[in-house]
């Protein structure tokens, strides 16, 4: 089987060497993909804004399945393309891919589906937006409506910044992103990532992992598209997974189906563990970046026949099984970032590392035989063991073994799992 993956960061160079390893697997194209991704597919350069041409492109090479690593492609109606065209594809249509797309449809789902969130008002200019702020008080979030990169979320503690955060998404700080507003309740818990493989039927739940959003240790700082990661987090128990799947994922998908709007591929929940159990924060349409980072090497199963069963519908036959070790990950970013990454400095990674090490390309490219940062969030070095604080420990002995000088991480990932791991 001939397989597109669509995508160039860390994301899709897991799920790259993931593909790889399948004995289905005939010729693995990327697009545009990266030196990492390089080792393991054949890089091709597509725009994938032109669904004719990534058609062109699958019916010349033989692809029978198309696999969208970002939203922004899915949002766009990539999937809806492929499907008419008879090309099968693991994600999302543009309708359903709304949840991801528009934080007030998911809101609006939530509400008419029973499903348990933070209270919210969505606007459309920044006068209404403030005197909701200035008469809720603060702490209180403030999202852009749109997609943003990760970095449409403000988390503000005090009304003044809470105001600041709508002034920016009104005027232009995310581009379109930020033509409306959400406001929401401010939820106090601990954070968890659940993610599901979906066929439009059946919701099959995958792991559990939690990842470091702010760029600065101690959880400080502005919001990024993710310092860091692990998996499994021990705080979504067996018991709060069933719930997750009973109050949360169930609903949705039912509530999608009835809206003609079946949605299949990764649902990633962002949840918030609060004293009367889990509440969505938001819906992802793809695996999270870190996240899968920390997933792919703890999947037992052929990732391939996975997504081809949820691609035709069959997941209901399947099922999926896990290795019992720990997979953590550190993202290794560019200076400046996330405001304004600075490109091209040279990396030199280790030429041996230990077998349960994997350094997964996120934003490089190559100058001549040098590999240089491209991006904001660079390399992100993944490492697994019998636990968190094991794999962490050898996450960062392989990050201090690469040569940037420019580059930094945040030296504190897993810090709540490692205290729980102490405690027992």
């Amino acid at each position: 089987m001939n397989v597109l993956l669509i995508g160039s960061g860390g994301r899709e160079h897991a799920l790259a060497a993931k593909l790889a390893e399948s004995p289905l697997l005939g010729t693995l194209f990327c697009s545009p993909g990266n030196p990492g991704i390089a080792e393991v597919a054949e890089c091709v350069v597509l725009d994938v804004t032109d669904h004719a041409r990534v058609i062109d492109f699958c019916r010349v090479n033989g692809v029978t399945l198309v696999v969208v690593g970002p939203e922004a492609p899915l949002v766009a109606g990539i999937a809806d393309a492929l499907k008419e065209a008879g090309i099968a594809v693991f994600g999302p249509s543009a309708a359903a891919a709304q949840l991801e797309g528009s934080k007030g449809f998911t809101k609006a789902l939530c509400d008419r589906m029973n499903i348990p969130t933070a209270a919210w008002e969505k606007f459309n200019n920044a006068p209404k937006a403030k005197n909701h702020v200035r008469r809720k008080g603060a702490p209180i979030v403030i999202k852009a409506d749109g997609l943003a990169a990760g970095k449409g979320v403000t988390v503000a503690m005090t009304v003044e910044d809470a105001c600041a955060a709508i002034d920016d998404c009104f005027e232009g700080a995310f581009g379109e992103a930020g033509a409306e507003v959400v406001v929401e309740e401010f939820l106090t818990g601990e954070e968890a990532s659940f993610f599901c493989i979906c066929d439009g039927t059946t919701a099959l739940p995958l792991a559990t992992a939690q990842d470091h959003k702010r760029v600065g240790e101690g959880d400080t700082g502005p919001n990024t598209g993710g310092m860091g990661a692990y998996s499994p987090a021990s705080i979504m128990t067996d018991d709060l997974v069933a719930e997750t799947m009973e109050k949360i994922i169930k609903p949705t998908m039912a509530g999608m189906a009835e809206q003609g709007m079946a949605f299949t591929g990764i649902l990633y929940a962002g949840l918030m563990l609060t004293d009367n159990g889990p509440k969505l924060i938001e819906y992802n349409v793809r695996f999270g970046d870190p996240e899968c980072q920390v997933i792919m090497p703890r999947l037992k199963d052929d990732l391939l026949t996975l997504m081809k069963a949820a691609a035709d519908g069959l997941l209901s036959e399947m099922s999926v099984r896990w290795r019992d070790e720990a997979a953590a990950t550190v993202v290794m970013c560019a200076p400046g970032y996330p405001a304004s990454a600075r490109k091209g400095s040279v990396i030199k990674l280790p030429k041996a590392l230990p077998d349960v090490v994997t350094i997964y390309h996120a934003g490089t490219a190559k100058r001549g035989e040098d590999l240089v940062a491209n991006g904001g969030r660079v390399l992100n070095v993944t490492a697994t063991g019998k636990t968190v604080t094991q794999a962490l420990k050898t996450a960062y002995e392989a990050v201090d073994a690469i040569e940037w000088p420019e580059g930094f991480c945040r030296r504190d990932i897993g810090w709540r799992e490692i205290e729980r791991e102490k405690a027992q």
